[in-house]
């Protein structure tokens, strides 16, 4: 494995060793070396159902499980080897890429969720990553109503070298994400980023503008925006799914950034977010550094929440 590859495996281990950790002392308990009777296989069920995985996705791990012939004297990584599989089995198919170098120019992402999700470190990560690989960065500062959302990301945007577009208090937040794509299209970038707004006291109004940024940025370009990335953060444990309800039924939207998987979350809520979701999952944050923003990976997620470190064996 590159010395990249396996630096990527200790990031994504360091940040889910909290939820890793409560889980393998449970496992340890309660399945190894002893026979897998069903009083086991309730305990594993509620168990991953603790852990914020959900009740179906936990019935539907703990019967894969189940079908894995033990010895009666199974040894830890057995276990965690057999549980990480089924984990896996359950994100495999939720699995998405991020890659905007790849798409058409300016490639648009819209940025979307509640206010402190993680919305405006996440945008400033990606835009630090593109510019280190050579692209042209335009950071719009969608969400006009909070002051300190529009400074911090302004300190990103210095941050990673990235051009920065804003309006004052209050503007029209429509009417600034035209502005930005006419300029982005004018001078030639290859990204743009746009923050938005997040107060969900407000719902309707919420979505109302939301949805309005999208019809002026189709004026500009039928195809725009290219992604809509929905930041969910794993410490509101299911709450997430609220929200993804809330934003998927109202949105178009085309990806989930799961961030601060590195707290005390359970990791396991991304799997409920997974399922319940019509939109992949793309990026997880598990740490504060711009390389602790990581491409999703379901298999190794799956390992790293059980434990283990480094890709499957085979």
């Amino acid at each position: 494995m590159s010395e990249r590859r396996q630096g990527w495996f200790s990031r994504l281990t360091d940040g889910l060793s909290r939820s890793s950790r409560e889980m393998t002392e449970q496992i340890s308990q309660v399945l190894v070396a002893r026979p897998l009777d069903q009083s086991r296989l309730d305990a594993l069920e509620e168990m991953l159902i603790e852990a914020d995985l959900g009740p179906s996705a936990a019935e539907r791990i703990t019967r894969a499980f189940a079908a894995q012939k033990f010895g009666k004297s199974a040894s830890e990584e057995e276990v965690k080897e057999a549980l990480a599989e089924a984990v896996a089995a359950e994100l495999v198919p939720r699995q998405g890429v991020f890659d905007p170098l790849a798409g058409p120019r300016p490639f648009v992402v819209l940025f979307i969720g509640v206010n402190g999700s993680g919305k405006t470190t996440t945008l400033g990560k990606i835009a630090a990553d593109l510019t280190g690989r050579g692209a042209r960065v335009l950071i719009a500062a969608g969400d006009t109503f909070r002051a300190a959302a529009v400074e911090q990301l302004k300190v990103w945007a210095e941050r990673a070298g990235a051009d920065f577009i804003s309006r004052p208090s209050g503007s029209d937040a429509a009417g600034l994400a035209y502005d930005a794509l006419e300029r982005a299209r004018a001078e030639h970038y290859d990204v743009l980023l746009i923050d938005t707004a997040g107060r969900l006291q407000n719902k309707q109004g919420l979505m109302d503008e939301l949805t309005k940024m999208i019809r002026v940025l189709r004026k500009l370009d039928p195809e725009a925006p290219h992604e809509v990335l929905l930041v969910l953060d794993a410490t509101v444990g299911r709450n997430a799914l609220a929200q993804e309800n809330i934003f998927g039924n109202a949105i178009g939207v085309s990806g989930i950034v799961m961030t601060k998987l590195d707290g005390t979350a359970r990791g396991g809520v991304l799997v409920p977010v997974a399922q319940a979701s019509d939109s992949p999952i793309k990026l997880i944050g598990v740490g504060e550094g711009v390389e602790d923003l990581l491409p999703f990976d379901a298999r190794a997620f799956s390992r790293s929440l059980v434990g283990l470190e480094g890709p499957f064996h085979g």
